[in-house]
């Protein structure tokens, strides 16, 4: 991933693109590329600082600030009041990483190595736990959208009840983890990315670029969400395929890259971990900590997301389900998954906004 600090460069430029009032399509492009390095450095550091804290405090810290980038970003565009782009990009989140990611993943993996095998115990817990995070939206929405319901803060109530309730899921699974690990003396389970014997980076280094890495994403962030609606008018999109496509591919090309490569490698556990735990931590525990998020910020942002929306997540974990039943994949399946991403994100093009 050393070459990803190549693209550091960007980091200046966007933010002298920005001070120079340049053309705003082009600080949204340099902006977004600045952000990619910036979030693969945000991750390298909570590696690092996980192999200090010791693999149960290690394990909580990946799983609790993951996708950090991309709740930088979110919060950002609550504090606009971009409250659709935000719940179009938690979508998009999870749509690439169990459709776009874990499709390219097994697609190349299986070009590569043939039929891979991953512990389909393991993957069958998580696509439970997939689809418990999208009944978890599809309630809220129901009921908002129920010829009973009349009250607005019924609505609100509820999808805070739920976000609760999500979140409980949430660190319950990281405390089933947790204790699973302890059986196993500490060792990694199946789809974990197992942590260094030993942090490359020292303590003050990892804090250091931690918090200048938090900043500078901060700063872009900013920077990425003002350019927001002028890239909309421009080039004609909506700002629902911009958060749904666009925005979470932005934020999470680091951990991309990680999650396709080791399946070239033949580490197809490791692989589905990366995405399908990216998937949970966006739905379990992103989603609704923005709920709580907004509140404090003064704009509430309910958990009902539009039909289409919803149809489109039934839809990928259904299939992801479908794929993982048997703990085995190849690169038919990779293409299926990418050929059903490759339907959402035009069907999402094509939405009217």
């Amino acid at each position: 991933m050393k070459y990803l600090n190549l693209m550091l460069i960007f980091v200046p430029l966007a933010i002298l693109a920005a001070l120079l009032h340049l053309d705003p399509l082009l600080v949204f492009i340099v902006a977004a590329l600045g952000v990619i390095p910036l979030a693969g450095l945000l991750g390298r550091a909570t590696e690092e600082l996980a192999v200090y804290a010791g693999p149960g405090a290690g394990a909580f810290l990946n799983a609790t600030f993951g996708n950090a980038a991309e709740l930088i970003i979110t919060v950002v565009a609550i504090r606009e009041g971009l409250l659709e782009l935000v719940k179009a990009s938690i979508t998009g989140s999870i749509l690439g990483n169990i459709l776009l990611v874990l499709g390219f993943s097994v697609l190349l993996g299986g070009l590569k190595n043939g039929v891979q095998r991953f512990d389909r115990r393991v993957a069958g817990t998580s696509a439970a736990m997939l689809a418990i995070a999208v009944i978890g939206l599809v309630i809220p929405a129901i009921f908002s959208h129920a010829i009973e319901v009349k009250s607005h803060d019924a609505v609100e109530y509820l999808s805070i009840s739920v976000a609760v309730v999500l979140m409980a899921v949430y660190i319950l699974s990281l405390l089933f983890s947790f204790l699973a690990r302890r059986r196993q003396n500490g060792q990694a389970l199946p789809g974990e990315e197992p942590l260094p014997a030993k942090a490359e980076w020292s303590r003050r280094k990892a804090l250091l670029v931690l918090a200048i890495s938090t900043g500078f994403m901060v700063w872009l962030s900013e920077i990425l969400v003002g350019a927001v609606e002028h890239v909309i008018i421009s080039l004609g999109l909506t700002e629902f395929f911009l958060g749904v496509i666009v925005v979470p591919i932005i934020g999470n090309v680091a951990e991309h890259l990680v999650g396709v490569q080791v399946a070239i490698k033949n580490k197809m556990d490791l692989s589905v971990g990366i995405s399908v735990g990216s998937s949970l931590q966006i739905a379990l525990f992103v989603a609704p900590l923005l709920v709580f998020v907004s509140l404090l910020m003064g704009r509430p942002m309910s958990l009902i997301f539009n039909p289409f929306e919803l149809a489109a997540l039934v839809a990928a974990v259904s299939i992801a389900g479908l794929i993982s039943l048997d703990g085995e994949s190849n690169w038919l399946e990779g293409a299926q998954l990418l050929a059903v991403y490759l339907i959402v994100a035009l069907a999402f093009f094509f939405l009217p906004a």
